[in-house]
């Protein structure tokens, strides 16, 4: 089991930042991807960012491309979003996962990971 949890949501201006965390705790070595998603008000839970745990390769939501980071500290077991230049769009329940997805295609669903955190809002206002 892996047990993750997340931090930093808030509401904030837009074209502000933020920076969120998800700590991992567990069997961490079974999963080789950390991966953020969020879900809005009424809409479907969407990929945002993954990134493995090995090799630091990233992938982005074109959605995203260019505003967010994601990072690791693979001593801390913990993966990091930085959200640069918040939209109201951007408003969501942001939820890390883990996982080890193989395919690119998995690894930007939600059936490529087997561990959720329980979420942390952000609210983008106008």
């Amino acid at each position: 089991q892996v047990q993750l949890a997340e931090f930093g949501g808030a509401l904030v201006q837009a074209g502000g930042s933020l920076r969120l965390s998800c700590a991992a705790s567990g069997r961490t070595f079974s999963s080789s991807v950390m991966g953020w998603f969020r879900q809005a008000p009424g809409k479907e839970r969407e990929f945002v960012a993954a990134i493995a745990w090995s090799l630091g390769n990233t992938y982005y939501a074109d959605s995203v491309k260019g505003r967010f980071t994601i990072s690791k500290d693979n001593a801390k077991n913990t993966a990091y979003l930085q959200m640069n230049s918040l939209k109201p769009d951007d408003t969501a329940v942001y939820y890390c996962a883990a996982g080890s997805p193989i395919t690119i295609p998995t690894l930007t669903s939600q059936r490529g990971y087997n561990y959720w955190g329980q979420g942390t809002q952000v609210t983008v206002s106008s």
